[in-house]
C-alpha cells in the first residue's frame, strides 16, 4: 500500500469517526436545544401572562374605586380647596383623607396591590400608604388623566418602580374632580415571576432528564447499528480487495502459463520444469531442477505473446537492446502491454526494450484507436477498461499489473499517443533487475 493511499485511508477513517460522533451526538443536541427553547418560551409566556394579569388587576381596581359614590363625593368636596397657583395641602384635604384612606387601605389589603392613591383635581394626593406623602403633588404622569384619559404603564414614584393604572374621577355633572392611581411594585411582579419559574423548572428538568435518557438510548441503538454497518463495510472491502488480488494473480498466472506453453512447444522440457519450480516451489515432484535459463524463458514468453497477438489479428515488432536482461518483471510488463494493445483493437504493435544508467525502458506503441485524453488518468487503475466485461471475471487487470510491477522496481508509467502509428503509447521506466 502506497503512502498516499494509506494517508487517504487514514483521512477517510478519521472523517468517518467524526461523522459517526456527530450522528451520535445529534439526538442529545436536539433534545437540549428543544428543551432549552421550550423552557425559554414558557418563561416568556409566563412573564407576559403575569404582567397581563397585573395590568387587568390594577386597571380593574382603579376603575372600581373611581366609580364609587363615596370616592366621587369625597373628592368633589375638596375641589375648591386648591388652585393651580395655590395647591391644597394635607390640612385642606384632611376631611377627604379621613373618608377615603380607610377605603384605600382596605382595598390594598383585599386586592393585593401595593398602593392606592386618590388625588384632587390638581394632582395633590388625598390618600397614600405613607402619611408623609399625603398633601403632596404627584411626581408622575397626571395631567392627561385629569383631562379625562386613562393611563397604564410603569413609572417610578415614592414607593419605587411600579406598574400602575390611573383613572379619572368624574363627578355627577361630568367634570373631572380628581384621579385614582393603583400600582403593583415591579419587585412584586419579579417575585411572582420567580415563583412561577420555580414551579416550571422541575417540570422542565424532568422533561430534560426523560428526553436525555431517550436520546441516549437512541444513540446506543444508532451506535450499535453503525458498528454493525462498519463491520459489514470492512468485510465488504476485504472481500473486494481479496477478489481484486485473486483476479490479478489469475492474470499473472495466465501469463506464466503462456510461458510454460512456449517452453514446451520449443521442446525445452527441462527449462519448463525449472520455470514451474521457480514460480511455484514444491509443485513438481522432481525438486532440485535448478533455475530456468533466462534466454529460454524470454524466448518462450515472446513466442507466447506473438501467438496471442496473431490469434487477435495483430503482429508484433519487438526490438530489444543487446544489453537488456529480460527478467521476469520486464517480461511481465512487456507481455501485458502488448496483449493490452491487441485487445484494444491494434493491428500492429511495436515494442522497444532498452537500458540506460542502470534502468530498463519499455515502450509499446500501436495503430489502434488510442486512449481518450479524458481517460488517460484512469487507464492504469485496477478494474478500468474501455471494453465491457462479458466474462464476469473482471477486466482492466493488465495495465494495473504493469503499474504495480513498475512501482515495485522504483519506476513509473506514462500514458500518451503514438506519433508514428497514431494509436496508444505507453512508456515504462524502472530499475534493472539483479
Amino acid at each position: 500500500m502506497t503512502r498516499a493511499r494509506s494517508g487517504r485511508l487514514r483521512r477517510a477513517a478519521r472523517s468517518g469517526r467524526l461523522r459517526r460522533t456527530a450522528v451520535l451526538a445529534l439526538p442529545s443536541v436536539i433534545v437540549l436545544a428543544a428543551t432549552g427553547v421550550t423552557t425559554g418560551v414558557a418563561a416568556v409566556v409566563q412573564e407576559r401572562s403575569i404582567r397581563t394579569s397585573v395590568v387587568e388587576q390594577v386597571s380593574g381596581v382603579a376603575s372600581s374605586l373611581a366609580d364609587l359614590p363615596e370616592v366621587r363625593d369625597a373628592v368633589a368636596s375638596v375641589v375648591d380647596q386648591g388652585a393651580p397657583g395655590a395647591l391644597a395641602d394635607a390640612e385642606d384635604l384632611a376631611p377627604a383623607t379621613a373618608a377615603l384612606q380607610p377605603i384605600a387601605t382596605l382595598v390594598e389589603g383585599a386586592s393585593g396591590v401595593s398602593y392606592v392613591v386618590v388625588t384632587d383635581d390638581e394632582g395633590v394626593r388625598i390618600t397614600h400608604p405613607d402619611p408623609a406623602e399625603r398633601g403632596q403633588p404627584v411626581e408622575t404622569t397626571i395631567a392627561p388623566v385629569l383631562r379625562g384619559a386613562e393611563f397604564v404603564g410603569t413609572e417610578t414614584g415614592p414607593s419605587g418602580e411600579t406598574l400602575r393604572a390611573k383613572v379619572p374621577v368624574v363627578a355627577a355633572d361630568g367634570e373631572v374632580v380628581g384621579a385614582v392611581a393603583v400600582g403593583v411594585l415591579e419587585s412584586t411582579i419579579a417575585a411572582d415571576r420567580e415563583r412561577a419559574l420555580g414551579t416550571l423548572l422541575p417540570w422542565s428538568t424532568g422533561a430534560l432528564v426523560a428526553a436525555t435518557l431517550a436520546s441516549v438510548l437512541l444513540s446506543l441503538v444508532i451506535a450499535r447499528r453503525l458498528r454493525r454497518a462498519d463491520a459489514v463495510d470492512a468485510e465488504s472491502r476485504q472481500v473486494r480487495w481479496t477478489t481484486e488480488a485473486l483476479r490479478e494473480q489469475a492474470h499473472e498466472f495466465g501469463t506464466r502459463l503462456h510461458v510454460v506453453r512456449g517452453l514446451v512447444e520449443q521442446g525445452d522440457d527441462e527449462d519448463a520444469m525449472a520455470y514451474i519450480d521457480a514460480v511455484a516451489p514444491g509443485l513438481t515432484s522432481g525438486g532440485g531442477a535448478g533455475s530456468p535459463r533466462r534466454g529460454a524463458v524470454a524466448t518462450a514468453s515472446v513466442a507466447a505473446v506473438r501467438s496471442e497477438l496473431a490469434v487477435a489479428g495483430a503482429t508484433l515488432d519487438l526490438r530489444v537492446a543487446e544489453d537488456v536482461v529480460l527478467d521476469d518483471a520486464v517480461l511481465l510488463v512487456l507481455t501485458n502491454l502488448c496483449r493490452n494493445a491487441a485487445e484494444a483493437g491494434a493491428g500492429t504493435v511495436v515494442a522497444t526494450v532498452g537500458a540506460r544508467d542502470g534502468r530498463v525502458t519499455v515502450t509499446v506503441e500501436d495503430d489502434g484507436p488510442g486512449i481518450d485524453p479524458a481517460d488517460a488518468h484512469r487507464v492504469l487503475s485496477r478494474g478500468w477498461s474501455s471494453k465491457s466485461d462479458e466474462t464476469g471475471l473482471g477486466r482492466g487487470i493488465g495495465l494495473a499489473v504493469v503499474r504495480r510491477t513498475a512501482t515495485d522496481r522504483d519506476g513509473s508509467v506514462v500514458v500518451g499517443r503514438s506519433a508514428a502509428l497514431g494509436g496508444a503509447r505507453l512508456d515504462v521506466e524502472m530499475a534493472a533487475g539483479s
